[in-house]
């Protein structure tokens, strides 16, 4: 897998995924609509961890950037 997120695309990644994970714990999001958020943050999480995403790969999309030598 070759990296295909930049750092802002990681933290923005993050955060939400921390963001959701609270929401859930305090119970401000329950049920079937929390268990579908706390699947998205934990995808959002390990994509930003491994620094790949699969859909990017699919859309061409690359925020990562690359140094020219």
């Amino acid at each position: 897998m070759k990296k295909n997120m930049g750092n802002t695309d990681k933290a923005i990644r993050t955060l939400i995924a921390l963001i959701i994970a609270a929401l859930s714990y305090f119970e401000f999001i329950t049920g079937i609509f929390g268990n579908i958020l706390l699947v998205l943050a934990i995808i959002l999480l390990v994509t930003s961890l491994i620094n790949f995403c699969p859909l990017y790969k699919l859309l061409g999309i690359n925020t990562c950037k690359t140094k020219n030598s």
